[in-house]
């Protein structure tokens, strides 16, 4: 769930989340779990189709075989325009390396963070590998 809107909302097999620790897959029957979301991309599975989303840092709970995902934004895959995730990848990229100033770079940190999970979402969903 996002702000403005539910991004997803049906049952599924598995996904794969970007936590601040890192990434976890939850599973059917998963312990009750309550997690930051990180910048990245979350991997859904539902049947034998894998679907992305780049997420823009959150909270994730898990009580009872149901999972909540409450995010600041949130972009399916196939939502995103390749070429303007590019563009904006590069341009992100290159004010983080002309950032001088701690504010700046945090600023320029996060920027890159979002353009980079926008870009792999996409590029994970056009490869359909999932690593």
């Amino acid at each position: 769930m996002a702000p403005n809107r539910i991004v997803w909302n049906s049952e599924i097999q598995e996904i794969i989340l970007s936590t601040n620790s890192g990434q976890i897959g939850i599973l059917p029957n998963h312990a009750p779990l309550l997690t930051a979301s990180d910048i990245g991309v979350v991997k859904i599975r539902l049947k034998e189709q894998w679907s992305t989303m780049a997420l823009m840092g959150g909270f994730a709970m898990i009580e009872n075989n149901q999972m909540t995902i409450l995010v600041n934004e949130a972009e399916k895959a196939n939502e995103i325009d390749l070429q303007e995730a590019r563009d904006t990848f590069g341009k992100a990229k290159s004010n983080l390396t002309q950032a001088e100033g701690k504010k700046q770079v945090i600023e320029a940190n996060l920027a890159f963070k979002r353009a980079k999970a926008r870009l792999e979402a996409i590029n994970t969903n056009i490869s359909g590998i999932i690593n």
